[in-house]
């Protein structure tokens, strides 16, 4: 059985830091690209940012670009995401997600977490 279980959301103050951790379990997931998605309230889940297998390559949407850093421990395995310079419109619900692929994606990922909440304000 697939597990992924985020943790480390909470309220912050904006211009503060928050990290996020997912930990995996059931499958290999050291082979495959893993990811996290946020849904705010009354929008749509939208991708955040994505790792490769080996760590090495990564991607981001463009609004957390340069303030999120993605990283990854096969070992254990997990994910986590350093989030700087947080904004009120960071608020929303992150999720751990993992793709059953090799390659950086946006959309398809295949598992899910139940998410954590973030909640920056003003």
């Amino acid at each position: 059985q697939v597990q992924l279980l985020e943790s480390g959301g909470g309220l912050v103050q904006a211009g503060g830091s928050l990290r996020l951790s997912c930990a995996a379990s059931g499958r290999p997931f050291s082979a495959y690209t893993m990811g996290w998605f946020r849904q705010a309230p009354g929008k749509e889940r939208e991708f955040v940012a994505a790792i490769n297998w080996s760590g090495d390559r990564t991607l981001y949407a463009d609004s957390v670009k340069s303030r999120f850093t993605i990283s990854r421990d096969n070992a254990k395995p997990t994910i986590n995401l350093q989030m700087n310079n947080l904004k009120p419109e960071d608020t929303a619900v992150y999720y751990c997600t993992v793709s059953r692929t090799t390659v950086l994606v946006t959309t398809g990922y295949d598992y899910w977490g139940q998410g954590t909440q973030v909640t920056v304000s003003s």
